[in-house]
C-alpha cells in the first residue's frame, strides 16, 4: 500500500523554512550571494542601540557647544582653545559617525560598497586627526611649562593654525596608503553581500599605520608629558630652596 504525503505536510514546512532563512539574510533576494544577519537577543540588540544613541548623542552635543563656544566668542581665540576646537572638530565627527556603527549592530551593510570603503576613510582620517590634535596639545604643554617668557612669541594663531591644517592633510595622505589595496575597486575583500568589514592594507599599510596613528604619538605624547612634568617639579624645588634661603637671609643677625 502506498501512502502519498499530504501537500499541505510537504508545502508548507519547506515555505516556513524558506521563510526563515529569508529573514536571517541581509538581503533576502539575493539567497545565494546575501550575508546572514547576526543573531542577537532582542534586549542586547536593544541594549547596544540605546547605549551607542546615548555615546553620540552626549558627544555630538558636547563637542558642538566647545566648537560654537570657541568660534563665537574672540576672547577665547588663543593658541590652545584652537587646538581645542581642531579636537573638538574631530570629536564631534566621530560621534556622528557612531551612527553608522548602529546600522552594524545586526552585521548587515545596507549602504553599498563605495559607502563602506568611504566610511572607514572618513573615520581612518577623523580618528588619526583626534590623535595627532592630542599630541599637538601635549607639545603645547611643554613649551608653556618648560618656556613660560618665550610661549608668547614660540606659540602664535598663525603657527597653529598650519599645524592643525598640515595635522589633517597628514591624516588624509596616510588614509591613502593604508587604503590603497581596498580604494581602487571597492567591495573586492568581501565574502557576501552586505558585508563591510574586509580589509586589505598590505605591509606598508600596516607598518605606516602603526607608527604614524598608534606608537609615535605615543612617544611624542609620553615624552612631552614627562618633560613638562619633570621641568614643573625641578622649578617648584628650585623655588622652594630660593624661598627657603631669603628666610635664612633675612634672619641672619647683621
Amino acid at each position: 500500500l502506498k501512502i502519498t504525503p499530504n501537500f499541505s505536510e510537504t508545502f508548507l514546512p519547506s515555505v516556513i523554512m524558506r521563510r526563515l532563512e529569508e529573514a536571517e539574510l541581509c538581503f533576502p533576494q539575493l539567497l545565494n550571494s546575501s550575508c546572514r544577519k547576526i543573531a542577537l537577543p532582542h534586549s542586547t540588540s536593544t541594549l547596544m542601540y540605546c547605549l551607542l544613541s546615548c555615546v553620540s548623542s552626549l558627544t555630538v552635543t558636547l563637542n558642538l557647544l566647545v566648537i560654537i563656544s570657541i568660534s563665537h566668542f574672540k576672547q577665547l581665540h588663543t593658541p590652545t582653545n584652537i587646538l581645542l576646537l581642531s579636537l573638538a572638530v574631530s570629536d564631534f565627527l566621530v560621534g556622528f559617525l557612531i551612527v553608522f556603527q548602529i546600522l552594524l549592530i545586526d552585521g548587515c551593510w545596507y549602504l553599498g560598497d563605495f559607502m563602506c570603503v568611504l566610511y572607514y576613510v572618513v573615520d581612518y582620517v577623523i580618528t588619526s586627526a583626534s590623535v595627532e590634535n592630542m599630541v599637538l596639545i601635549s607639545v603645547d604643554c611643554y613649551v608653556a611649562v618648560c618656556n613660560p617668557f618665550q610661549y608668547p612669541t614660540t606659540v602664535t594663531q598663525k603657527r597653529v593654525c598650519v599645524c592643525v591644517s598640515l595635522c589633517w592633510m597628514f591624516s588624509a595622505v596616510c588614509v591613502f596608503i593604508v587604503f590603497k589595496e581596498n580604494l581602487g575597486q571597492p567591495g573586492r575583500f568581501n565574502s557576501c553581500v552586505g558585508e563591510c568589514c574586509t580589509f586589505e592594507i598590505g605591509l606598508t599599510g600596516f607598518i605606516v599605520d602603526l607608527l604614524l596613528t598608534f606608537l609615535l604619538p605615543v612617544t611624542i605624547t609620553y615624552i612631552m608629558h614627562f618633560a613638562a612634568a619633570a621641568s614643573f617639579s625641578f622649578f617648584s624645588w628650585q623655588s622652594h630652596w630660593a624661598l627657603v634661603a631669603c628666610r635664612a637671609f633675612h634672619f641672619l643677625p647683621t
